[in-house]
């Protein structure tokens, strides 16, 4: 069930990136551009942290939600999906978190 609205979900996101602006919030965010995208994602994260933080679970779960959707919109806009994180995901699995950090090119 749980990957399978995922799938759904990026679907979605991805039908609306060439819709008009009126008919969709995604389609308003993609309008907008990645700044409006980035930004959100941004409010997301910081809403999840307060979440976290205030430590009502049901807030923190619903916040998680907001900033998993923002993320797929993002990953769309990159022409990337759910997918391409799952491969990644799978990549690291198994692998401990000292010897993958260590293998990045960037940190």
């Amino acid at each position: 069930m749980s990957y399978d609205i995922l799938q759904r979900l990026t679907e979605t996101i991805a039908s609306r990136k060439g819709a008009a602006a009126e008919t969709s919030y995604v389609a308003k965010l993609f309008s907008k551009g990645e700044d409006a995208i980035l930004k959100k994602v941004g409010e997301e994260a910081t809403e999840v942290l307060l979440a976290a933080k205030g430590g009502d679970k049901a807030h923190l779960v619903y916040e998680t939600a907001d900033l998993w959707f923002h993320c797929l919109v993002l990953l769309e806009q990159h022409d990337l999906s759910i997918n391409d994180v799952l491969i990644e995901l799978a990549r690291r699995e198994g692998v401990s978190g000292i010897t993958e950090k260590m293998g990045r090119k960037n940190d």
